[in-house]
Formats: C-alpha cells, sequence, structure tokens
C-alpha cells in the first residue's frame, strides 16, 4: 500500500518518561514539534493507520499493530504548518490542509502529493464527504469560507459565505457542523447537494475550539458535542426532543487553589467512540477524559501530564484511543477498559 522511499526523513526524538505518567503506547519517530491533528485509516482497510499533521509542516504515517507496536510508514511536507488531515472513504488517500492555504491529496500507493483546494486564508478544517450521489472534499478556512472540492477540477462544485473565520467543524454525513469566530455555529443538510439546516449561536459563552457529531441508537448524526476555551463541553442535539437534552458540563479544571481561584483550561479537542458513543476529551490541563453523555457522568480520567494535550482519536472500531502531548504521540488501548465501552 506505502512506497516507502522516505521514511529515513523520520526523526528520533525519544519521550522523556515524565511525559507518560500513564505507561500508554509511545509512537516510535514522534514529529519535531507540536501535532496539531490525529487520524486513523477507514474500516476499508484491515490495517490501522494513523496519520499525525504538524506545526513542522509534515505529515507523518504509522502502522498500528495489535501488539502496540507502531511503525513508521511514509511522511510527506506541505509548504506551511499543517492544520487538519482526513483520509479518503476507500483508505487510498490522504488530505492534507494547513497554514500554505491549500489542501492537498496524498496517493498512499504512489507516494504522490497533488494540491486539490486553495483558500485565499489558511485553511483549518478538511473532511471527506462519500454521499450516494458524490464524494468530494470540504474545506474551512480563515478567510470565512467553505468550499466543497471534486478533487478531478481546479475549481470548487460550490463555496459558501461563513459569518466568520472557521474554527472547527466536523462531517458525518448527511450532516456538517461548522463553528465560527463570534460563536456561529452552521448545521449543514449534505444530502443531494450541501446546503444550510440551521444557524445558531453558541451556547458557551467563550469562544469554541473543537466540534464532534454524535449519532443515536440507529446511527444515524444527531447531534454535536462543541468544547470552548474556557474548560466547558456543550452537547447539542439539532432537533432536541426536549429542551433539557441540551446540557452543558465543565471539564479540564482544577480542583482549587489555596486562594479560592480555579485553574480553568481549554478543551482542545472531542471524540466520540465509534461503537459505545462515550465520548473523550483533552485539554490544556494535560488530561483527557472519557464520559457518558447520555448519563451524564464522567466514566475515567487520565492522570495529569507534562504538557497540553493538543488533539485525540479512536480507530474505526473504537479499540485503539491516540492522544498527542505537545510533539509525543501516544496509544491508548481503549479495549483494555471494558467497563468504559
Amino acid at each position: 500500500m506505502f512506497n516507502q522511499g522516505v521514511m529515513s526523513n523520520f526523526g528520533a526524538t525519544a519521550t522523556p518518561s515524565t511525559a507518560n505518567p500513564m505507561k500508554d503506547f509511545e509512537v516510535t519517530s514522534p514529529p519535531d514539534d507540536s501535532i496539531t491533528c490525529l487520524a486513523f485509516s477507514p474500516a476499508t482497510i484491515p490495517q490501522n493507520f494513523l496519520i499525525a499533521g504538524s506545526w513542522d509542516k509534515n505529515v507523518r504515517c504509522w502502522e498500528v499493530e495489535q501488539s502496540g507496536k507502531t511503525v513508521p510508514k511514509s511522511m510527506q511536507t506541505c509548504g506551511g504548518p499543517v492544520l487538519d488531515v482526513c483520509w479518503s472513504d476507500d483508505g487510498t488517500k490522504v488530505y492534507m490542509a494547513g497554514c500554505d492555504k491549500q489542501a492537498k491529496a496524498w496517493d498512499l500507493a504512489s507516494n504522490q502529493v497533488i494540491q486539490v483546494a486553495a483558500h485565499d486564508a489558511p485553511i483549518k478544517t478538511c473532511h471527506w464527504i462519500k454521499s450516494p450521489n458524490y464524494s468530494c472534499l470540504m474545506t474551512g478556512s480563515w478567510d470565512k469560507t467553505l468550499k466543497f472540492w471534486d478533487t478531478r477540477s481546479s475549481t470548487p462544485m460550490m463555496s459558501i459565505n461563513l459569518p466568520e473565520r472557521c474554527y472547527c467543524a466536523d462531517v458525518d454525513y448527511p450532516m456538517a457542523v461548522v463553528g465560527t469566530a463570534g460563536r456561529h455555529i452552521i448545521v449543514y443538510q449534505l444530502e443531494g447537494k450541501p446546503q444550510e439546516y440551521k444557524r445558531l449561536e453558541s451556547p458557551l459563552k467563550y469562544q469554541h475550539r473543537c466540534v464532534s457529531i454524535f449519532r443515536d441508537k440507529k446511527k444515524s448524526p444527531t447531534g454535536y458535542a462543541l468544547g470552548s476555551v474556557e474548560g466547558r463541553v456543550a452537547i447539542q442535539y439539532v432537533n432536541p426532543i426536549n429542551p433539557k437534552d441540551n446540557f452543558t458540563f465543565k471539564c479540564h479544571r482544577s480542583n482549587g487553589t489555596p486562594n479560592g481561584y480555579q485553574d480553568i483550561y481549554a478543551v482542545n479537542d472531542i471524540a466520540f467512540h465509534p461503537v459505545h458513543g462515550t465520548l473523550a476529551t483533552v485539554g490544556s490541563d494535560g488530561s483527557f477524559s472519557f464520559w457518558d453523555k447520555d448519563a451524564r457522568t464522567k466514566l475515567k480520567p487520565s492522570e495529569l501530564m507534562e504538557q497540553p494535550i493538543t488533539c485525540c482519536a479512536f480507530n474505526h472500531n473504537g479499540q485503539i484511543f491516540a492522544y498527542s502531548l505537545n510533539k509525543y504521540c501516544f496509544k491508548y488501548f481503549y479495549k483494555s477498559l471494558g467497563y468504559i465501552c
């Protein structure tokens, strides 16, 4: 599957033991700068591959073996810091977007990279959309536009003006959710063609940083979790049966200090377990936690680590949870937590 001609470009930085109090599996040869995004390969390929983008302008790929060992497979360098990555539905390509104002497609078999999208400002988010009628790449930018690309063409299929800069987005067909500066949230219906379904103001008082779509018991996307810089998460149903179904909870905060003040940290990323619907949050306090949104309870917190956790991801069956601690990337085998799943 991989052309491995660039494996020698991987660094060999060792991780201090103090960075890993949970004794989780560490990824071999991590990036040389902070990790901005993580994505596991889809269920359409038998192996587990993990992609990471980082501020050092590189996108790296590892194969994650069942033993916990990671094998560096390949790496590509972009024209600026990488802000987001995603996989094609068939697992043959990785899409990369970032501060060079471009999105690129990395063909893993040939190890070739081509530009497939462009904006007038850095691209903050990229998501692959696979529908019965079309396939495309959705990109959200700080130029206040959301664009949809047939990757065979240099012009977008559609361009939508946003009220402000795109800060976060998620896609789970047929739903897309985009969060912008100014606390705007826009929900899109992707069936037929992308169109705005609902626009609202964030229920969180401070700026949101991440969003993740969740599904109902029938495995249909039904709402989203929104994380803010103020250590708070909002659970929002798109069409709530009862307004009380929507709620917020505090997280990634200190238990208190001698002077009576509480330290509050940003929620940097949210990921839902693909099978059981529990969610993980990671924060600038250097911890991650698992939550049950239906029971409204915290299931398990991690130990505090020495640096902020920037992003996280589950693999396709939810057996592996990956998180990044600054430039270090770790894997936490979720299947060992049967009582959570």
